[in-house]
């Protein structure tokens, strides 16, 4: 029986296993979205507020749950919208298809009413894109872009279907389960012999891991890694939630804003064994000096990872779960109490320093803050702080998914938050896009059904507040915690350490009333100055079923710390406020 393309689509997808779709509708996917219609039973579209926002949902909805999202957009316009999210999930490897309408294929070149040729623009940030121009080729090739999405290192993959493929008609054979990813490839036996020999030699070993052990689904692996070998460990950005952040060996993240422990570690070690981690330029700051006492093993999946950006003295490539399990059988089970002890110096230099940075900002907030909180009379050891914000809300939050936007909040929660499993924090790593969390955080609730927790900044927030609608209109248990400060804040605070206080557009002396907008979207909210507050807020935020904003008001001088200037190295770390 011949069905039209629009319905191959449709089929396809529920085919993969696909149960929600985010997008917007437009002329170009009209036929596609009249069979979403006529399916709605069998797979569930959310309309959101921009395509951007969709395609951000899309990609919250893959990082919470490991499975491939799907996002729908019309030509022109409606696809250039996805481009940011696309590119969002190329940089942090977030398995994801984006379906593009078109114009008639007679009509594509002809500068066409809303043509564009998106796969030109995608072509540098998707693993790889299709223009379909043949009705009889588009469900295999549906099932290809699943395939690529998820093989190997996952990534987006965009379809461009032009509208008379919609329309044609086709014999259809549908496949009887998911197309499963392309075969994976293992690391070579004498390469792990090789890395089991320097690890047993080592007499300080560090495990550095990266999005590639949640994604590899190797967080037992590396766990077991560090005890065999009484090593410690830490993470980029993107590794956060691999492991519990409570375990014992866990140093927390590293880098320009990692913790003090985990950076000294790392630099101090004779041999760093990295897993799944692509060394980008904010996890190692001057390359020259980074690697300067220590060697290095480096496992990944994606060969164009190895020696690109740090060279390692063994380089292996394979599957990351793969490897570290077959290296775990050729390990010696060591102790190593000098390396120990030498950790636990610096985790308790990393709270003396901590506690110094604390009351150094504490004191400068008292003496010359020009937040809003000031209107409050309130004492600079009254308000709320980061910490105590996320400390407050993470007693109430339970196994809730946290996203983050992009900015001090961001590292706050990084450094913070108390994550117990993976696919639990969804930030925004590589590409560091303003007005991810929303989107994400939207994915993430309508995935699984769970409350999804948006830590954001009042800069952060305006880029897509208008999802607000989304949440709402969709009924999602979502928890919006901003942060607001008044100013841009991490770029207000490169402006402070390194511009001479020259604060260029970065105070934004807005006049939103954070309530009030959630109150005209349908939202509940309060406004939050002190701790006794904020712990109100929260009883009653995580006690409705809808979405509800918290706004926290806090210094416009709050700072996060440490800090490895641009271009620095752990010898120029900044851990307290001069």
């Amino acid at each position: 029986m011949k069905i039209s393309g629009a319905k191959i689509v449709v089929e396809t997808l529920i085919e993969q296993g696909c149960d929600t779709v985010f997008g917007y509708p437009g002329g170009q996917v009209i036929n596609l979205f009249d069979e979403l219609y006529l399916n709605r039973e069998r797979i569930k579209h959310i309309l959101t507020a921009h395509e951007q926002g969709a395609s951000h949902a899309a990609d919250g909805y893959a990082r919470a749950t490991g499975k491939t999202g799907v996002v729908i957009a019309t030509s022109g316009p409606g696809a250039t919208n996805l481009v940011t999210g696309i590119a969002t999930a190329y940089l942090d490897s977030v398995p994801m298809v984006a379906i593009t309408g078109n114009v008639p294929c007679s009509l594509i070149g002809r500068d066409s009413f809303q043509e564009v040729d998106i796969v030109g623009v995608t072509m540098p940030v998707t693993k790889h894109n299709f223009i379909v121009k043949e009705v009889s080729e588009l469900a295999d090739t549906l099932r290809t872009a699943f395939r690529i999405a998820k093989s190997g290192r996952p990534g987006p993959v965009l379809v461009d279907i032009p509208k008379d493929v919609q329309t044609a008609l086709c014999e259809f054979t549908p496949n009887n389960q998911p197309v499963v990813p392309y075969p994976l490839s293992f690391a070579l036996e004498e390469k792990l012999e090789k890395a089991a020999k320097m690890i047993n030699e080592s007499e300080r070993p560090y495990i550095y891991f990266g999005g590639g052990i949640i994604s590899g689904k190797a967080s037992d692996a590396v766990i077991a890694l560090a005890e065999k070998t009484d090593a410690p460990m830490g993470c980029s950005l993107m590794g956060l939630s691999a492991v519990p952040s409570d375990h014992p060996r866990f140093l927390g993240m590293q880098g320009m804003h990692g913790h003090y422990a985990s950076s000294v570690a790392e630099d101090e070690a004779d041999l760093v064994i990295a897993l799944g981690a692509r060394f980008s330029d904010r996890a190692t700051g001057n390359k020259a000096r980074f690697a300067k006492n220590f060697k290095l093993i480096h496992i990944d999946i994606d060969i164009a990872e190895l020696d690109k950006n740090i060279p390692s003295d063994l380089a292996v490539q394979g599957d990351i779960r793969d490897a570290a399990e077959r290296l775990l059988t050729m390990l010696e089970k060591k102790e190593r109490p000098e390396w120990s002890a030498r950790i636990a110096q610096l985790r308790e230099e990393e709270k003396v320093r901590t506690e110094r940075a604390l009351a150094s900002a504490r004191e400068k907030i008292c003496s010359d803050c020009t937040a809003p909180c000031n209107a409050q009379g309130l004492p600079a050891e009254e308000r709320l702080d980061p910490y105590t914000i996320i400390d407050i809300i993470s007693e109430y939050a339970g196994d809730s998914v946290i996203a983050t936007d992009v900015g001090q909040h961001q590292m706050w929660a990084a450094q913070r938050y108390p994550l117990k499993k993976p696919r639990t924090f969804l930030t925004s790593g590589g590409l560091g896009t303003m007005g991810y969390g929303m989107g994400a955080a939207i994915g993430a609730a309508a995935a699984t059904g769970k409350r999804s927790v948006l830590f954001t900044g009042d800069g952060s927030f305006g880029m897509n507040l208008n999802e607000l609608a989304t949440s709402v209109s969709q009924g999602l248990p979502l928890v919006i915690v901003i942060m607001n400060n008044g100013v841009l804040g991490m770029v207000r605070q490169w402006q402070t350490l390194f511009f001479d206080r020259h604060y260029s557009n970065t105070t934004l002396n807005r006049k939103t009333d954070f309530v009030k907008l959630a109150e005209a979207f349908g939202a509940d909210a309060a406004r939050c100055f002190t701790p006794e507050q904020l712990r109100n807020a929260a009883k009653e935020a995580f006690s409705c079923s809808g979405t509800y904003i918290i706004d926290c008001v806090i210094d416009c001088d709050e700072f996060v710390l440490p800090m490895l200037p641009p271009g620095g190295s752990i010898d120029d770390i900044i851990t307290e406020i001069k």
